[in-house]
C-alpha cells in the first residue's frame, strides 16, 4: 500500500507547491491556509479508499470508531511559516494500527534542497526517500559536534541559547515538526524537537519514520509517547530520534531558558 499512499500525498504536494508559487502568495491567514483544507480533503477520500478506518485530520476533523485501523494526517505541517513564504512546510500521513504506527509518510514538496519525500510501512527493512531504499541506523548516531538538531524557526531569534540548549550538537531551523522528525529519520540529525504541544497529526508519521530507523519520539518527561486516546493532546514537547539523545534533550530547560509558558 506504501507505492500508493505516496503517489496520492505527491498529487497532493503538487497543489502545495503551486499554491506556494501563487502570485501574491498563498490564500491564507495566521495559521490557516485555504490549501490546507483542499489537500485533506483529496487525502481523506483517497486514503479511505485504500484501508477502511478511522480518520484523524487537522483540517475536516475525526471520525473515531474504534476501528482498529486509523488514518492520521496533517495535510500542510508549519502552515503560519509556509504562509510567511518559508520553505519546508510538510505534507504528513500517517496509518495506526491499534494505536501502534505502522505506515509514515511525510512530504515536504518545497524545500531548500528540493521535493523531498520520506516514506516507510510496517514490515519494510529501513525506508524509502524520493524512490530510493536507504537503512539510516539512529541508535549507531553519536550526540556530538558533528550532529545536527533540528528545531523551529523561532530559533534564529534566540541562536545563542539554542546553541547551549542543543550542545554538543549544532541547532538547525525548520518549520515542519513532522518534516524534522522525518530528516532525522533519514539520517539528516540526531533529534528533533518541538517545544509547543503537539497533536497525533503533527506527530504520528514522523514517529512511525523514527522507529523504522532505530528512534523514539519522546515527551518533556522524557516518556515515550503512545496514541492509546487521540482525543487528550500528547505532550507539551516532543525530543525524537537517536534514543540517548532525545532522553538528554528533554531533560534540559528549554521553557524556562526560552520564556516559554
Amino acid at each position: 500500500m506504501l507505492n500508493e499512499v505516496i503517489s496520492l500525498v505527491l498529487r497532493a504536494g503538487v497543489l502545495i507547491a503551486a499554491e506556494a508559487a501563487r502570485p501574491g502568495g498563498p490564500r491564507g491567514a495566521g495559521d490557516k491556509a485555504d490549501i490546507d483544507v483542499e489537500v485533506e480533503i483529496l487525502l481523506r477520500e483517497g486514503l479511505l479508499r485504500l484501508q477502511l478506518g478511522d480518520f484523524w485530520g487537522e483540517e475536516t476533523g475525526s471520525a473515531l470508531t474504534g476501528a482498529s485501523h486509523c488514518w492520521v494526517v496533517d495535510p500542510n505541517d508549519g502552515t503560519t511559516d509556509f504562509l510567511a513564504g518559508r520553505p519546508g512546510s510538510a505534507i504528513s500521513v500517517g496509518l495506526l494500527k491499534d494505536a501502534i504506527p505502522v505506515l509514515g509518510v511525510v512530504y515536504a514538496p518545497v524545500t531548500t534542497r528540493g521535493p523531498d519525500c520520506i516514506a516507510w510501512e510496517h514490515s519494510m527493512i529501513g525506508l524509502m526517500r524520493n524512490g530510493r531504499h536507504i537503512c539510516p541506523n539512529l541508535d549507531a548516531r553519536q550526540f556530538d559536534a558533528n550532529s545536527v538538531v533540528f528545531v523551529s524557526t523561532a530559533a534564529d531569534q534566540q541562536p545563542e541559547l539554542n546553541t547551549a540548549l542543543c550542545a554538543p550538537a549544532r541547532f538547525s531551523p525548520m518549520p515542519s515538526i513532522a518534516y524534522r522528525l522525518a530528516r532525522v529519520a533519514a539520517g539528516d540529525g540526531i533529534a528533533g524537537v518541538s517545544l509547543y504541544p503537539v497533536s497525533p497529526h503533527d506527530v504520528v508519521a514522523g514517529h512511525a519514520l523514527l522507529k523504522a530507523a532505530g528512534g523514539d519520539l519522546l515527551d518533556q518527561d522524557g516518556h515515550p509517547i503512545r496514541y492509546d486516546n487521540l482525543n487528550k493532546p500528547l505532550c507539551r514537547s516532543c525530543f525524537g530520534g537517536n534514543l540517548a539523545a532525545s532522553q538528554r534533550l528533554a531533560a534540559r530547560p528549554w521553557r524556562q531558558r526560552l520564556s516559554i509558558p
